[in-house]
């Protein structure tokens, strides 16, 4: 009997979720390289490649490459700061959760509610 392939649709792990939790969480990769002849160190190689989101690489400590540009979406994201929207858990720019509420599941801070309030007190 032939084994065939079968598509777990309760699984949820697709590739944009993979990607979503590698930059995340980040992966780096160190390797150290020694080439000897009778113990004998002729050549050495100390290599670390980092993948993650700018979030991620801020938090951990490691160095951007001079030039990087920081006008750029992501990094003024990083500077701003992200909080987690309480009622679906998503990263969310903490401004934007506090003035607007979340964009993906709708909740709204208290302060959004207000602000709401007095827009539609104000159309009327």
């Amino acid at each position: 009997m032939a084994l065939q392939a079968t598509k777990d649709t309760n699984s949820g792990t697709g590739l944009a979720e993979a990607i979503d939790l590698l930059l995340d969480k980040g992966l780096v990769i160190n390797a150290d390289i020694t080439v000897s002849i009778a113990g004998t160190e002729l050549l050495g190689i100390k290599a670390r490649a980092a993948l993650a989101s700018f979030e991620t690489a801020a938090e951990y400590g490691l160095e951007f490459p001079s030039g990087t540009n920081r006008e750029t979406k992501a990094w003024k994201e990083l500077e701003q700061g992200k909080e987690t929207c309480p009622q679906c858990g998503k990263s969310v720019l903490r401004d934007d959760l506090l003035e607007e509420g979340c964009p993906y599941c709708g909740w709204k801070s208290a302060k959004a509610k207000e602000k709401s309030e007095a827009d539609d007190e104000l159309a009327a």
